[in-house]
């Protein structure tokens, strides 16, 4: 059974003038992909005006929200006690934004009643990636 969690966040981008901006995220988890977490930006969020979906490991944001954790494209760190931060790069450059720390606790709480830490289908999704890199050949 695909599962789905959905779970709307009140980020906070920071600007480059050390100013925090408010933008709505959407962060998800699907039993389907078990192993990732989803943060979707809507259109009017997003540099070039189109929605944009950030994917990372699920284990990721655990580690984040105690301590830092990450390398390359996306990091988490607690940022004080009652907010996260999650810093995404691309070629297009860096995003810094601060969530609310127990709204990521609470999502991450929820994903798990879904899935729990080590009972992901890893061969499912590897599968899965295989077909998708491969289409099927």
């Amino acid at each position: 059974m695909d599962i789905t969690v959905e779970q709307l966040a009140e980020a906070r981008l920071v600007t480059a003038q050390d100013q925090e901006v408010p933008v709505p995220a959407t962060l998800r988890y699907t039993a389907a992909d078990p192993l990732a977490v989803f943060v979707d930006f809507p259109a009017e969020a997003a540099l070039h005006g189109e929605e944009v979906t950030w994917t990372f490991a699920r284990a990721l944001l655990d580690q984040g929200l105690r301590a830092p954790a990450g390398h390359g494209d996306v990091q988490i760190w607690p940022y004080g006690r009652t907010r996260t931060v999650v810093e995404f790069h691309s070629p297009h450059g860096m995003a810094l934004l601060l969530f609310p720390a127990s709204s990521l606790r609470r999502f991450l709480v929820r994903t798990y009643e879904v899935v729990a830490g080590g009972q992901e289908d890893v061969a499912d999704v590897v599968e899965r990636g295989l077909s998708a890199l491969f289409g099927g050949v």
